[in-house]
């Protein structure tokens, strides 16, 4: 186990969370899917021209991610991969709606969680890489 936490060490992670997200996980995730392993420029591109409501939150939260590496961490913003990006449930706000004969239909209104985790690709991948 000591070996894994020097690998992960060596991957230069940085995170972001956006909590409370007014979408549905079932919605979110076909979108963070196709975001992981691409650069973060590339994810951010990808998600100016999606036609989905909710890919706004979502490059907000990868250019949170972007900003944290380069002020915090001081790393090459040209070198970031996405490589996690997923989503879990918050609360889920209740409404209801009149109907007729007295009755009433519920209104569920989800929230979720979104986590972004980019990493440096550092240039001994890069020539690992290009001998093989």
């Amino acid at each position: 186990m000591k070996k894994d936490k020097k690998n992960i060490a060596d991957l230069k992670i940085v995170k972001a969370i956006n909590k409370n997200v007014r979408s549905s996980t079932r919605k979110l995730s076909p979108i963070l899917k196709s975001i992981v392993g691409k650069k973060a420029d590339e994810a951010i591109r990808d998600l100016s021209f999606s036609d989905k409501r909710i890919s706004k939150d979502i490059k907000k939260t990868i250019s949170s991610a972007v900003a944290n590496a380069e002020n915090n961490f001081q790393y090459n913003i040209d070198k970031l991969i996405v490589k996690e990006a997923f989503c879990g449930k918050q609360i889920i706000m209740k409404r209801f709606r009149a109907r007729a004969k007295g009755r009433a239909s519920p209104i569920m209104k989800p929230y979720s969680n979104v986590t972004i985790i980019l990493y440096e690709k550092s240039q001994e991948l890069k020539q690992d890489g290009s001998k093989s």
